[in-house]
């Protein structure tokens, strides 16, 4: 009878100590969590967007258990990287996590943070990105999921794009408060007192406000940046060009859903040398005098058409896959 007594006090032994390990476990983990949470508050009250080098990132976003989300960008803004995009995506960045400071409320369950490749490539490794910049939602429980992972090809990487992002991520609604910029607004008012001048100095012949061709070049000015897409740069926020990981730079966005900035001027000129062309034609056809210069600007007004038109194709063509017409280039 004693070693059946001795079996089950052993085996109440092992059941109390089971239960006190798992109590102090529970215990240890809250006042963890309970540590990093307190870290990362203090730290983003120093600056909106923590830097975190490979082992701060471990520590805060890849320890478990979490009960706050990490917005993450991955950058290289060192000089030698050559990354001309990254320091604009990091303005932007920085931009939004200022204007998450008003959202008092969501204080501890959001935090912003950066990487960059030169204090943190085991980091990059881990996450297996050979790019930058790269914005990543880390959320409180579980593994980032593609969506996770903001696609800036797509949309950008403008303030209010981010914010939005965020909010489809975390369901917390950032209002973008963007620092005062008074360049437009003095450039507008040095523009009025430039035009004023001249037309007080002007004043005793206004012939030229009647003027049809000047008229006709500003009306042309003002079609051609509004179809080239600067409407949607303003509200896109896209990059200049885009550098691949094998150093490689496209102009031109794969896909019409989206364009650089760069693509933009392209397309304005290919537009405008179309524009020119029919002008060339049209002034050819209208207009007496040489015979023989007549001919002329009509066959360089012509081949204008002809050579640029066909770029535009060409240019929509690769960006719409499936489109079939071509002209003179596929």
């Amino acid at each position: 009878m004693d070693w059946k007594k001795c079996i089950i006090f052993l085996g109440l032994m092992l059941s109390l100590n089971y239960v006190c390990c798992q109590y102090r476990m529970k215990n240890t983990q809250g006042s963890s969590l309970s540590d990093r949470v307190q870290q990362l508050t203090e730290l983003a009250l120093t600056r909106p967007v923590i830097k975190f080098n490979g082992a701060k990132f471990k520590e805060y976003v890849k320890t478990t258990p979490r009960n706050y989300s990490v917005v993450v960008m991955f950058t290289a803004m060192a000089p030698q990287r050559q990354c001309q995009i990254c320091r604009h995506a990091n303005d932007e960045f920085v931009i939004v996590a200022n204007s998450f400071r008003y959202l008092q409320s969501h204080s501890k369950k959001l935090f912003f943070a950066f990487v960059d490749f030169d204090e943190g490539s085991d980091v990059f490794q881990m996450m297996r990105l050979n790019t930058a910049p790269v914005y990543m939602h880390f959320p409180p429980k579980g593994k980032p999921k593609p969506a996770d992972t903001m696609d800036i090809q797509r949309v950008g990487f403008g303030a209010e794009a981010i914010a939005k992002w965020i909010s489809e991520r975390t369901d917390i609604q950032i209002r973008v408060f963007r620092p005062p910029n008074y360049s437009g607004t003095v450039a507008i008012i040095m523009l009025l007192i430039l035009i004023g001048g001249f037309l007080y100095l002007r004043r005793n012949n206004l012939d030229f406000i009647y003027n049809k061709t000047i008229w006709g070049l500003c009306a042309l000015f003002f079609t051609l940046t509004m179809i080239s897409g600067q409407m949607w740069n303003h509200i896109r926020g896209p990059p200049f060009i885009h550098r691949s990981s094998n150093g490689n730079v496209a102009y031109i966005h794969a896909s019409s859903q989206g364009q650089f900035i760069l693509e933009t001027y392209i397309v304005m000129v290919l537009n405008g040398a179309v524009v020119l062309g029919m002008i060339l034609m049209t002034e050819a056809a209208s207009r007496k005098g040489d015979v023989k210069k007549r001919r002329i600007f009509a066959a360089i007004g012509a081949g204008l058409v002809a050579v640029f038109f066909s770029l535009l194709l060409s240019i929509f063509r690769n960006k719409a896959q499936g489109y079939p017409y071509s002209l003179l280039f596929k």
